[in-house]
């Protein structure tokens, strides 16, 4: 469990934590929907809350995809969520400037999967001395995130969190292996299941990512009974309309319903 993110009002409670919200800082009006109503649910189920989106979206297939409203802006509207509701935020970054700029607005950086092995961005994001969540390769085994984690610990942090996301299975498609979060935990950090990009259909003839957003509960549940100690979630109002990932997003009305099953599993697994 994270018990020393300042902000986490359940901190000591035996419940999963939750790092959760739209896939892209669209707009300030989103932003602040989306933390007030899983601010209100995560309080009623007890619930640690860290409110997610990213800042800026590197990782497109098509020139013409959505990737940010600028830098500063949607960094300043996730430090005005922060300051509003009083709990965590985290954001995605890319490169080594990107984690000093990030750190002045947020209190979690995150290592996208597909940057998990770039030393030199895993140093910068430790030098910081926020926590680090870092997201399993695509392409890598569990073993490849005890060496990523190695690499923020030896750069004098140790604020590190492992997220699942699932494994490359073909060319459009994902598995997940839930033997990896036992396995990952043993590496003696906090392991997290990331129940929508796992559920992603990359690499389309579109150029638009597809996903099976209607298996995110089960995704869940599984992740839940196997150990997982926080679930990655990405919520939108309406996901048809989102700027960003919209296919694989759990509608914002749903949430409620899947964390209430979630906290069920793991109380009858303690």
């Amino acid at each position: 469990m994270i018990k020393n993110i300042p902000y986490i009002s359940h901190s000591n409670s035996s419940n999963f934590f939750l790092l959760a919200g739209p896939c892209a800082a669209e707009s300030r009006e989103l932003m602040m929907q989306v933390a007030e109503h899983l601010t209100k649910v995560t309080d009623k189920l007890r619930i640690p809350y860290i409110f997610k989106a990213s800042y800026k979206k590197a990782n497109r297939t098509r020139l013409d995809s959505f990737t940010g409203v600028g830098d500063e802006l949607a960094l300043k509207w996730l430090e005005e969520v922060h300051k509003e509701f009083g709990i965590p935020v985290v954001t995605d970054i890319h490169s080594e400037i990107e984690a000093e700029m990030a750190a002045q607005y947020v209190d979690v950086l995150q290592i996208p999967a597909f940057l998990f092995r770039q030393t030199e961005l895993l140093v910068a994001a430790a030098k910081t001395g926020k926590f680090i969540n870092i997201k399993k390769g695509q392409f890598a085994g569990p073993i490849a995130m005890q060496h990523a984690a190695q690499k923020i610990k030896e750069s004098g942090n140790n604020n590190i969190l492992l997220t699942e996301r699932g494994t490359f299975f073909g060319y459009s498609d994902l598995v997940v292996d839930f033997r990896n979060i036992p396995t990952m935990k043993e590496y003696g950090y906090p392991v997290i299941m990331d129940v929508t990009h796992s559920l992603q259909q990359p690499n389309t003839n579109s150029g638009v990512t597809g996903g099976l957003p209607h298996l995110i509960g089960k995704m869940g549940n599984a992740a839940i009974a196997t150990g997982a100690d926080g679930i990655f979630m990405e919520t939108h109002p309406e996901p048809a309309k989102a700027l960003s990932d919209g296919a694989n997003m759990l509608p914002l009305a749903q949430v409620e319903e899947k964390l209430t099953q979630w906290t069920r599993i793991r109380e009858a697994i303690l």
